[in-house]
């Protein structure tokens, strides 16, 4: 008796990206299934941000495919991004809303409404953990506080499908350690990628990790793999042996 293997939630296959001189992607595949969160890592200017916005159908691939719960992000878009929560770096928000009135927008362009809508809000307000500042204009808030929000918009329509540009990015230690708590929580039904420059989000809420530089991926494995990648198990030393070896290897100077 053979045992049917599921399909991955998001299928990337030889994916290709270049403006006009830059090849800024190269041939990347991997796959993410329900209940993975794989940690998209790599030095600045890698190609990370670049192949999370082909995934989410923000940025046209020039070769390759991509596959969200089956759909083929070019041919099925609507269905993609009904699948997909996707938290961009530097979130762009309406700044003279106020947190409420953003959230109850967002929620009517993904389709709730009536009673569930305004139970979905309330419910995400309070996970979020965004009560104090509802009523406060987006402009007015903190670094910290408007990527909550952002967050909060991605997660509104509970997609499959989760795409996070540096959730953390300007939270304090408090609030990083509610948002990691989330990400496990919600975890278990979604595929989620993370983009984060916080190696030790590997460790805190990772499965998996994918190391990424110039436009290649340099390393997929589990983070426990990942930490044997140094002597002495220490991620950032493996991150870096990993990514300077690479570039050392092409003759390019070492990237931070």
């Amino acid at each position: 008796m053979t045992t049917e293997v599921a399909k991955p939630v998001i299928d990337v296959r030889a994916l290709d990206k270049r403006f006009e001189q830059i090849h800024a992607v190269r041939g990347v595949s991997f796959s993410v299934h329900q209940g993975e969160v794989l940690g998209f890592l790599g030095p600045n200017g890698a190609g990370k941000s670049t192949t999370m916005k082909m995934i989410a159908g923000f940025l046209e691939p020039t070769g390759g495919t991509i596959l969200v719960c089956g759909n083929q992000v070019l041919e099925e878009p609507i269905k993609v991004k009904k699948a997909i929560g996707y938290l961009p770096e530097g979130a762009p928000l309406y700044g003279e809303m106020t947190v409420y009135r953003f959230l109850d927008f967002i929620a009517d362009i993904r389709g709730l409404n009536g009673a569930y809508k305004k139970k979905r809000i309330d419910e995400i307000i309070k996970i979020i953990n965004i009560g104090s500042v509802v009523n406060q204009t987006i402009e007015t808030l903190s670094k910290g506080y408007k990527r909550r929000v952002g967050l909060a918009q991605a997660i509104l329509h509970d997609p499959q499908v989760l795409i996070l540009d540096e959730p953390t990015d300007g939270l304090d230690p408090n609030q990083k350690f509610e948002v990691r708590n989330l990400i496990r929580e919600m975890a278990a039904d979604k595929a989620i990628i993370i983009s984060t420059h916080i190696l030790e989000e590997v460790d805190a809420v990772c499965t998996r990790a994918i190391i990424i530089a110039s436009g290649q991926i340099l390393f997929d494995g589990t983070p426990d793999e990942l930490h044997g990648r140094s002597a002495s198990r220490n991620i950032e030393e493996a991150f870096r042996l990993i990514t300077t070896q690479h570039y050392r290897g092409k003759g390019e100077s070492v990237q931070s």
